[in-house]
């Protein structure tokens, strides 16, 4: 997989409906935006690792993964202004996905 970090980043802001995350970089490879909208702010510093990851996946193969990690579902929809957002498999409830998503993907968030 290529080495894209120093291409990608990712920004946010926070807002009355939470926080709101979304990448910088992508573009340029001719690549839809990520975007994560009304993350509580405990879930920022880790979502920001979550869409990096998924950013890095996305520039190096240019294909829309199934999964961030074995057995980590992911689906990507579109959102404001032309970016991707992702989203849980259907039936999986928003808030408790991510921080599953979050969980399994860095086991150290625990701590």
């Amino acid at each position: 997989m290529a080495d894209v970090t120093s291409e990608i980043r990712v920004v946010g802001a926070e807002g009355p409906g939470g926080l709101t995350l979304r990448t910088s970089g992508l573009s340029a490879r001719g690549l839809p935006e990520l975007r994560a909208d009304g993350l509580p702010p405990y879930l920022g510093q880790g979502w920001a690792r979550v869409l990096a990851a998924l950013a890095r996946r996305l520039a190096a193969t240019g294909e829309i993964p199934d999964e961030l990690a074995p057995g980590v579902e992911i689906r990507l929809t579109p959102a404001d202004g032309g970016t991707l957002a992702p989203v849980p498999p259907p039936g999986r409830d928003l808030a408790e996905w991510r921080r599953d998503v979050l969980l399994r993907m860095f086991p150290e968030a625990r701590a």
